[in-house]
């Protein structure tokens, strides 16, 4: 039972993240540059990194289970876990950390915000 319950709440914190994602894409003026920065631009970037993201935690599940464990505990604490685990497993972070940092730069490049406040803590401990 405990198991399910801890599943469920993954679930719900990653879909709660996707869908923070998709309602900051929606709600961000595009700016103008030289990369493409108009909302459907955005979305389709947002999305695919999402499930590139996704992808990436499916195939790591030992990675999506601290990630999952760290988004329930307080930040100090999460932090610390994210810390231990990019540690232990290198390669896994340097990969991760590839595909969330086009985040960041699509933030930069385009003037949007697409990574919700309150996951923004996380963004920057793990991404740097």
């Amino acid at each position: 039972m405990k198991t399910a319950d801890n599943r469920r709440i993954a679930r719900i914190a990653t879909g709660t993240v996707i869908g923070g994602l998709a309602l900051a894409v929606l709600a961000a003026p595009a700016a103008s540059a030289t990369t493409d920065c108009s909302p459907a631009a955005v979305d389709g970037t947002v999305e695919r990194v999402t499930q590139q993201a996704q992808d990436y935690m499916n195939a790591h599940p030992e990675g999506n289970k601290v990630l999952m464990t760290a988004a329930l505990q307080p930040r100090a604490e999460a932090a610390a876990t994210i810390q231990a685990y990019a540690a232990q497993n290198p390669q896994q972070y340097a990969d991760f950390k590839q595909i969330l940092s086009q985040l960041g730069t699509l933030e930069q490049q385009c003037g949007v915000s697409v990574i919700p406040a309150q996951y923004k803590w996380a963004y920057d401990q793990f991404v740097g």
